[in-house]
């Protein structure tokens, strides 16, 4: 081990199921590694990456562009889906002529979908509602809004429970207005952890590829986990993973440049967003 100081490296995980694929088989003391890790949702991970209270991990891709100059991408990782998602719903109580000028309640543990919807609902609908941020409880977002944006297990498990409202699954919406994958979240690692500790940055990274080609090869242990955990059925369960994708190749990183144009447009980021990739302790910058 290689480390330059006996601190240990900080590792963010999702808590949700969107990332289990990758975590899963992720042993990192078999690795003998010095590491810590850390469970909250998005939007926690993203500000405690932002205040560097964690290195790496992944984090919501809108705050990866907020903040872009900060970190660099491991390659070959991310959450991402071509069509329905099913865990980043938008549910309706009115008719959606009448949600785009009406108000939406929306998670307070997304980044990437909350600005994914403005784009869905601004841009391609031409909608200009009232947003309303609130916690993920689909009732009390309905006592106050007209639509009410969850992800994650949270929108999973409302979907089961509310079947009497409209849903709309937005990596669907976002997939049949651009034919574009729709990248959610990416692994974020600050860009001096990288420079200080590339051989425990190699080993981590192969750690996080071998739990995603193990379940890629045998979905079973996370079907049956999610099963317990969370609820459902065995066949819903390897639906969804099914619809999941943790690669991050050139078809998703499309898919996220034309996100991060289009945020730009909407005044949602404020600058141009360069997508850069660490190997092997350099930097590859994704050229448009």
């Amino acid at each position: 081990m290689s480390s330059k100081s006996s601190s240990p490296i900080r590792i963010g995980e999702i808590n949700y199921t969107n990332v289990w694929p990758v975590f899963y088989h992720f042993c990192p003391e078999q690795l003998r590694i010095n590491v810590e890790t850390t469970h909250q949702v998005p939007a926690q991970l993203n500000q405690a990456m932002l205040e560097g209270r964690i290195d790496l991990g992944p984090i919501s891709s809108f705050a990866y562009g907020a903040s872009w100059e900060k970190y660099v991408l491991f390659p070959d990782l991310s959450v991402s889906a071509f069509g329905p998602v099913r865990s980043i719903l938008l549910f309706l109580k009115k008719p959606l002529e009448e949600v785009l000028h009406g108000t939406i309640a929306l998670t307070n543990t997304s980044a990437t979908s909350v600005n994914l919807l403005k784009i869905i609902i601004e841009k391609f609908y031409g909608g200009s509602p009232t947003y309303l941020v609130m916690d993920p409880s689909l009732p009390e977002m309905m006592e106050q809004a007209d639509a009410a944006l969850l992800i994650g297990d949270h929108a999973i498990r409302a979907d089961w429970q509310h079947t009497d409202y409209e849903v709309m699954d937005l990596g669907e919406r976002w997939n049949a207005f651009t034919g574009e994958w729709m990248t959610f979240a990416v692994w974020a690692v600050s860009r001096q952890v990288t420079e200080n500790y590339p051989e425990e940055m190699r080993s981590i990274l192969r750690a996080f590829h071998d739990s995603r080609e193990r379940i890629k090869q045998d979905v079973e242990p996370i079907v049956r986990k999610a099963t317990i955990e969370i609820g459902g059925t065995p066949t819903y369960w390897r639906r969804y993973f099914g619809g999941l994708c943790h690669d991050f190749g050139q078809s998703q990183q499309n898919g996220l440049e034309l996100y991060f144009r289009y945020c730009k447009e909407l005044g949602l980021i404020d600058k141009e967003v360069e997508i850069c990739i660490w190997s092997d302790n350099t930097v590859t910058q994704v050229k448009e």
